[in-house]
Formats: C-alpha cells, structure tokens, sequence
C-alpha cells in the first residue's frame, strides 16, 4: 500500500503549478508590453529628427528611452521588495502610458524638450520588461531558473517584432486624427501598456516575489537541528559582491553596444534611400533575433552554464560590429548584422541575468536586479547619445569600431568573473 502524498511535495507541486502560471501571465503581459517598445525604439529616432529638423539628435530616441529606464530600474526594484511584483509591474505599465501621451502631445506641438522628456518617461515601459524576467525566476526552481526567465524575454517577441511595422498604420491613424504621422504608432502604445498593466493587476497572484519569501520564511525551522538565523538576513561575510557586479558590468556593455548600432541604423538605411518600410522591417528581424530564441541560450546556460553563453554572445555582437561596419550600402548585409546583433545580445542578457541571481544572496536580488536594470540602461542611454555624434563624424564603421572596444571590455569582464568563479 503506497504512502499518502508528504507536505514538502504537496507544497512542491503547488510552487511548480503557481510557477507556471506566473510564467504564462508574464508573457502575456510582455507581448503586450513589447508592442508598446517595439513601436517607441522603431519611430523615436525618426520623430526627434522630424520635430528638431536635426539627424544629430536622432540618436536621443533610444537614449532617452534608455535613460527613462535607468531611472525607473532602482524605483521599481525597491517597490517590489516592498509591496511585491505585481503592483510595481503595473505602475510602471501605467506610468508608460503617461509618457507615450506626452510624446504625442509634443509632437503635435512640435516642443522638442517635451518631446525627449516623453521618451524618458515611456522607457519605464522597458524597465517594467526587464524586472519582469527576474519576477518569472523568483518562484522558480533553481535548475529552471534561465529556462524560466527565458520564456519571458521570448515573448517580447511577438509585441516588439509587430511593433515597428506599425508605423504605417499609425502614420495612417494619427493623420485621420490630426496628428504628426509618426506620432500615431504611439496611440497604439497607450492601448498595450494599459492591457498588460491590467493583465498584470488582475492576473499575478500570487505574487511571485511575496511567495518566495513566504515559502523561504516556512522553511527557516526544518524538523531537525534548525539553526539559528541572523534578523534581518544579511549575506555570509565571505560572500563577495565582486562578481556580481562583474556580471551587472558584462550585462551593460552588451547593452551598450546593441543600443548604439540598432540607434543609428534607421538612419543609416535613410541615408542609402531606404524606405520608412525597410527600416521598419530591418528594426523587426533585428528584435526578432533579440527575443525570439531566448528559450535556446536559457537551456544552454542550464546545462553548460552561463559563462560560456555569455563569451558566446559576445562573440557574435563581434560578428554584428564587423558587419555594420563593413556592410556601407549593401542592406541584406546591414539587416544580417541587426539579426546578429539581437541575437548576441539576448545570450549575453538572458545568461548574464541568470547568474547575477544565482550569484547574489536571496536577501539582496532585488537591490542587484535593480542596479543591474539601471546600470544597463544607463549605459545604452549614454553610447546611444554618443552614437549620433560619432556617427554623425565616421558613420557606421567609425561608430563599430568604438562598439568593438567595448566588446573587448565585456569579454575581460567575463574572463576575469570565470577566474572568481574558479576560486
């Protein structure tokens, strides 16, 4: 006669079939949210250049979006450790909706510092993505954790790759209501931010970072021999914190050096008589390989771990830089280098993420998720501003060249990371 079914794996079962759900709600809510992205990365370059008359500021499109980012990254962070990732996911979807208003109103109005201030307030759309890959690997068991956080940056893809080939319906829609034509994709942002934003509120329970914590709190006492615990918990002292931010570092020089060449690209292509349809297009397969095969390099990092995957990744941005920089006016293999682009991109992202958390003490993921998110997006923010300039000097293979110097940076920044983790 078999056993009756234990607690522990009663409790697992419940842990694995919330986890589940928490996934699918995530995605959801991030398809959702990636439209809003997909849309804003694709027409903020072009509409800066249209309301100031200046392709040197072009490149302010994603700066400001990235810099929106990086200031909501810490914010965000901290109101999830307090009240949990539902109401901080949610905020920040309605308080994107807030920024792409804005940017419609500016645009109307042609007020460019209202215009850039738009922009940086819709980026908290893209910090809102970001922490909801580390909300899916909260609850998660620690061998799914990449596979989990994966899944959710996967369905960025349907949102972002739709996105940029909005802007001819929503030129159609915002000049049928008045608007600067590429004023109206930012129409249909408002409408997905507030979909995922309700898809979150209404869908997210139980939160997943709440529930760790109470599953982490009923597990302090094990039936025998409990140990003593520190209050509040604080990581051993023999934890360093060097490696974890070696790996918040490698994270944002991938970041840096996608942002700086994806920021330039429209223009690039516009330069060469490009049509706003090819650029649409280009910018689509470009986050297509950001997202869409996610799910490979989280199983890659369960099973080789994350380092390689990252030396991986940026092996291939190496590959992109190359291709930007020596492609000039041939499109197939500029749009090449955009596909390789995201796709290194998303291995060093995907497996960077997944070993920042499993580097970092559970007391402290939020705050390094957090600094991680701000730091990230800092640095894009700040090589997509410099990118307009140095474009504007060398074009793409002087702006390449720089990219590739920040690759090398990345890579040491791994190596030296595998070294700690050999020790």
């Amino acid at each position: 006669m078999s056993a009756p079914p234990t607690a522990p794996s009663t409790a697992l079962d419940r842990r694995l079939r919330d986890q589940r759900r928490i996934v699918r709600v995530l995605a959801l809510a991030t398809v959702l949210g990636g439209l809003g992205v997909g849309a804003s990365l694709s027409a903020g370059a072009l509409l800066i250049a249209d309301v100031t008359g200046n392709d040197a500021l072009s490149g302010f499109g994603p700066t400001m979006n990235g810099l929106g980012a990086a200031l909501a990254g810490i914010p965000l962070a901290r109101l999830a450790a307090r009240t949990g990732r539902r109401i901080a996911l949610a905020s920040g979807n309605i308080v994107a909706v807030l920024g792409a208003a804005l940017v419609i109103f500016a645009a109307s109005q042609r007020i460019s510092v209202l215009l850039f201030i738009g922009l940086a307030v819709l980026g908290v759309a893209v910090a809102v993505q970001l922490q909801s890959r580390f909300a899916a690997a909260d609850l998660a068991l620690p061998e799914r954790r990449g596979r989990d956080l994966s899944l959710v940056v996967w369905s960025i893809t349907i949102g972002a790759v739709t996105g940029p080939n909005l802007i001819g319906p929503g030129a159609d829609l915002g000049e049928a209501l008045g608007l600067p034509g590429l004023s109206g994709i930012f129409l249909f942002t408002i409408v997905a931010q507030l979909a995922a934003a309700g898809v979150v509120w209404f869908g997210l329970r139980p939160d997943p970072l709440l529930e760790a914590r109470r599953i982490a709190a009923a597990g302090v006492a094990p039936p025998v021999a409990p140990e003593p615990q520190a209050s509040p918990p604080v990581p051993p002292p023999t934890v360093s914190a060097m490696p974890q931010f070696l790996a918040i570092a490698l994270i944002a020089l991938a970041h840096a050096v996608m942002v700086g060449l994806m920021a330039m690209t429209p223009l690039h292509l516009t330069h060469h008589g490009g049509s706003i349809t090819l650029v649409g297009f280009t910018i689509s397969i470009h986050i297509a390989g950001m997202y869409a095969i996610s799910p490979v390099f989280g199983m890659l990092t369960g099973r080789f771990g994350a380092i390689p995957v990252v030396l991986g990744g940026f092996a291939v941005l190496t590959l992109a830089a190359v291709g930007t920089g020596f492609g000039g006016s041939d499109v197939v293999i500029i749009q090449v280098a955009l596909v390789l682009l995201g796709v290194g991109w998303s291995a060093v992202t995907v497996a960077g993420a997944t070993l920042l958390t499993d580097l970092t003490p559970a007391p402290l993921r939020p705050a390094r998720q957090g600094q991680s998110d701000t730091t990230m997006n800092a640095a894009g923010a700040l090589f997509g501003a410099v990118s307009g300039v140095i474009f504007a000097a060398g074009g793409f293979p002087v702006l390449s060249a720089v990219a590739g110097a920040l690759i090398v940076l990345g890579i040491a920044a791994t190596l030296r990371l595998a070294v700690l983790a050999r020790r």
